[in-house]
């Protein structure tokens, strides 16, 4: 009797390409088996297991897990800039530009900038 067989897909992109190859490996493997017979490392000789993150259908799990029949494999890149910073310089930029309300942040009040122009 042979061992059971499962469908994977290993995906990986950069800003400039993406490659998403599927693999068939036996029941009970572990995600690093499945990246390492998919072979995308050739394509891709950047990818470090030791470094990057992995998932599977875009929840974060260690390279032990085993995948299920269907499942898509995510090796995921690291952030080039720290997402809360660019929405506070974003913010900022907001509230010099007069998009935004310099107290709160949020959209300016017409009715507030009105009566503080009846106000002077």
């Amino acid at each position: 009797m042979s061992e059971a067989m499962i469908t994977v897909e290993v995906a990986y992109a950069t800003p400039a390409k993406q490659k998403i190859v599927t693999v068939r490996v036996a029941e009970g493997s572990t995600v690093e088996d499945c990246i390492k017979r998919s072979a995308i490392q050739q394509h891709f000789p950047e990818i470090d297991l030791t470094e990057q993150k992995v998932g599977i259908w875009s929840k974060t799990v260690k390279l032990d897990a085993e995948p299920r029949d269907g499942d898509r494999i995510e090796i995921y890149r690291a952030l080039i800039a720290d997402p809360k910073a660019i929405r506070r310089k974003r913010a900022e930029q907001a509230k010099e530009s007069g998009r935004a309300d310099k107290v709160t942040g949020g959209r300016p009040n017409p009715r507030r900038s009105q009566t503080d122009d009846a106000a002077s």
